[in-house]
């Protein structure tokens, strides 16, 4: 489990009037429970207006899952601990920027989750590419390595592009499936819906991104 080691400190990452509403007035969908028994939607929306006890809720909820998106991209786990540590402090900073109508509380934390592990994988390459030594000849080997590394990149840059055309239904649950790393029953209990349903919107989510990324009709 990732450690509570958190400061809260610093500006928050949006211009004033950016995010949900903050009047004296304003709606908070499950407002109304006790803040423990919130929907995550409306635990954000109160992180959002700097509720630190609301932000205590949410990590509670969300330190593991954003762990696990994080350490099925990394392999060093103590790597995994500080992308996780990272990725919570920055829900903090920017949760102004949620927007509910493009997804889940959940599906938004994990993907940031997701893509500060790839940056994270990133970093570490380009560190050791600056460490080695340039040797004057390029093996066959050296070649393919770039070549790889270059094809990797670029398919990850073509599964977030493929993600972001998908459903907002369709893309929480393949979120949460395949970044999540949650099986189809978890998966639905976390969206309160009935397994079937899971199935269908993860069949249909599938089929989409593998006709936006031009691959074989296996799915």
């Amino acid at each position: 489990m990732v450690a509570r080691r958190l400061r809260l400190t610093g500006g928050r990452g949006s211009e004033p009037g950016d995010g949900p509403p903050t009047g004296p007035h304003a709606v908070i969908p499950g407002g109304d429970l006790p803040l423990r028994e919130q929907p995550l939607d409306a635990v954000l929306t109160r992180v959002a207006r700097g509720d630190e006890g609301a932000f205590e809720v949410l990590y509670d909820r969300m330190a593991g899952t954003v762990f696990g998106v994080a350490r099925s991209v990394l392999r060093d786990p103590h790597q995994a601990e500080e992308v996780a540590q990272e990725v919570l402090l920055e829900v903090w900073r920017t949760a102004p920027r949620f927007d509910a109508s493009r997804g889940s509380a959940r599906t938004w934390v994990c993907t940031m989750a997701h893509r500060r592990a790839v940056d994270r994988v990133r970093s570490s390459q380009a560190a050791r590419a600056r460490e080695a030594t340039v040797g004057a000849a390029q093996t066959e080997r050296d070649y393919d390595q770039v070549v790889e590394r270059v094809e990797t990149r670029l398919e990850v840059e073509r599964v977030r592009h493929c993600i972001e055309g998908l459903t907002v239904r369709q893309k929480d649950a393949v979120t949460l499936a395949y970044y999540g790393g949650h099986s189809y029953a978890q998966v639905a209990t976390l969206l309160k819906l009935p397994l079937g349903t899971v199935k269908t919107r993860l069949r249909d989510g599938l089929i989409r991104l593998r006709d936006c990324l031009g691959v074989g009709s296996d799915v």
